[in-house]
């Protein structure tokens, strides 16, 4: 609810945040006791969605052309507002008041049903958590309310919570009453899992991604609310609670609650004391340890996370911030002086300072070895000695030449200032010195083809994906983020599912995987086309031939060094032949 058009507050109208800090929350029972952050500051407007522009852009358009959807599906991480949201448009649908009744997205002043519709307590405004009715029956009871009118609103809303949560015979009972609902009765959906969703359901609804808060927008919401509430929080300490909100609003409020009883006493709720609470490592120090491991001095390096680890961080937490660090330098490295770093400023110069000292390709190389650390920790026995173990990783690379110079180096050109010493060996043909210089490549190469995933299934030790998708996809087009197949029969029903969620995995990024009536071939009759392709040319060759006509029965069973078959070079070619009588 917005402050009265005298108030001294009215200035403050381009505050996204503005109605969050009126009267208490509206339609909530006035409690005696202490309200959480998250539910006093709980969005009344929709101007008080920060960060979600494009949706509420989107809605107020239909709201005001009258193409308003029957179902509408709210996806996003927990704590970014869909339950929220789903409130809001349970009012913008059944907004009415005196001198107005029509839908609308202008909540202020509040509508006659409101209060009643956020409290959670309107007879027309079901709301369910999917997650404890999944049953068939459940959806059919729900839906046999459907044909009746509303008791005194204009619509009939139902808000299905963790829709993703429904069974198989579920979403089918809801289906056809989805795709033709009767005019009163309109579907407002939030997920966590948009994956699980069949899509014969998304197809029928009005989809909205609700994004993550960027960390420096959410630190100053933060900053806002926490100075509303009488508290002192530094800079820092903002900054490393909306890092670890990880993008939501309810998360940030939630460890901002927990960190003003950190400072009762009248003192700033300092950066320390948050790192403390959450069991943080201490981001300069962890730039310390970082810088310590590129320039290869392993001891200094090593000591750095170990003390992090003795004052109470967790080791997986400290990964984690490393990557950020890692991330960090190498968007420094592409944007410049353009891209804001949050929090203090002496992190952003430290930042800088690191990146200056990196190529581009070892910022993504140092980067691949942390991700591969951070994983590998998740499943070792030993979270700190798997933590050690990636940093020296860090220091084992330092001292290997960049991948810049291991480039010019297998080109002929030479290593210009390359770190580590060749070996001298006596095997050359030529008796004298040869240089032997170990590689190390990232550990998740890039995909430029659908044999390229193929061979990471393989590589990632996922026998039975890399199986089925071998045996039943046939690609026909793949670029990063997209690949279009048809699929053959017999193959099981999740094989997309499951080969998407990899993808989205390796690569951390969005796929579509899409079906299409491609004829191509799937890699298993690839492979065996280009096998019979490669004998059947042995076997033309001129001795080959003469062989196998010599020998009666045998046949070619394998080709190596395939790539020529000069009677010249004859001798350096392996062809077994075997004898079937």
């Amino acid at each position: 609810m917005s402050e009265t058009p005298d108030s001294p507050e009215e200035n403050e109208r381009d505050d996204a945040t503005f109605s969050m800090f009126g009267e208490a929350e509206m339609g909530a029972p006035q409690e005696e006791g202490y309200q959480v952050l998250a539910r006093k500051y709980r969005p009344r407007l929709f101007s008080d969605l920060i960060g979600q522009e494009a949706m509420v852009r989107t809605l107020t358009n239909a709201f005001d052309t009258g193409r308003v959807a029957h179902a509408f599906m709210l996806t996003g991480v927990r704590g970014v507002g869909k339950t929220t949201t789903a409130r809001l448009l349970a009012r913008a649908l059944n907004y009415t008041r005196d001198g107005h009744d029509e839908p609308s997205m202008t909540l202020d002043p509040p509508g006659d049903f409101c209060a009643a519709i956020m409290a959670g307590n309107h007879p027309d405004v079901l709301e369910l958590d999917a997650a404890s009715r999944t049953g068939v029956a459940d959806m059919r009871d729900l839906l046999d309310g459907v044909r009746y009118a509303p008791v005194s609103s204009r619509h009939k809303v139902y808000i299905i919570d963790e829709v993703h949560m429904l069974s198989t015979a579920s979403f089918n009972a809801l289906l056809k009453t989805l795709e033709e609902p009767p005019p009163h009765v309109k579907f407002i959906f939030a997920t966590t899992e948009i994956r699980k969703v069949p899509i014969t359901v998304l197809s029928r609804c009005q989809r909205f991604d609700l994004k993550r808060l960027e960390s420096g927008k959410l630190a100053k919401h933060l900053a806002k609310i926490a100075e509303r509430e009488g508290a002192s929080v530094s800079e820092e300490g903002l900054a490393l609670i909306a890092r670890a909100a990880e993008g939501s609003v309810r998360d940030g409020l939630s460890i901002l609650d927990q960190a003003i009883v950190q400072a009762l006493d009248g003192d700033q709720v300092t950066g320390a004391r948050v790192r403390d609470m959450l069991g943080l490592g201490d981001r300069l120090r962890l730039l310390d340890a970082f810088e310590f491991a590129i320039q290869g001095e392993a001891q200094q390096a090593v000591e750095e996370v170990a003390e992090q680890v003795r004052a109470g961080a967790d080791p997986l937490i400290i990964l984690k911030d490393m990557l950020e660090i890692a991330a960090d330098i190498a968007t420094v490295q592409a944007a410049g002086n353009n891209y804001q770093l949050p929090g203090p400023a002496d992190w952003t110069q430290r930042t800088h300072e690191i990146a200056s000292k990196l190529s581009p390709a070892q910022a993504q190389r140092n980067w691949q070895i942390l991700l591969s650390g951070y994983r590998d920790t998740q499943t070792a026995p030993e979270a700190d000695t798997a933590l050690r173990m990636v940093v020296l990783r860090l220091v084992a690379a330092a001292r290997l030449p960049s991948p810049e110079e291991a480039a010019r180096m297998l080109s002929g050109g030479g290593a210009s200032g390359a770190t580590g010493k060749p070996e001298a060996t006596s095997n050359s043909p030529s008796g004298g010195a040869q240089a032997v210089v170990q590689l190390v490549q990232p550990s998740d190469s890039k995909l430029a083809s659908f044999r390229d995933v193929l061979d990471h299934l393989d590589t990632r030790k996922e026998a039975r994906l890399w199986g089925e998708a071998r045996k039943y996809i046939r690609a026909e087009n793949f670029k990063p983020g997209r690949l279009v197949c048809a699929v053959d029969p017999g193959a099981p029903r999740d094989l997309l599912r499951r080969l998407t969620d990899f993808l989205e995995y390796e690569t951390d990024m969005d796929w579509d995987v899409l079906l299409s009536d491609s004829g191509a071939e799937t890699q298993k009759e690839k492979e065996t086309r280009e096998r019979k392709e490669i004998l059947d040319d042995a076997a033309q060759h001129p001795d080959i031939a003469a062989a196998l006509a010599a020998i009666p029965g045998a046949e070619v069973v394998d080709v190596e060094n395939s790539s020529t078959l000069d009677p010249a070079t004859l001798t350096d070619n392996v062809v077994p032949l075997k004898r079937t009588s």
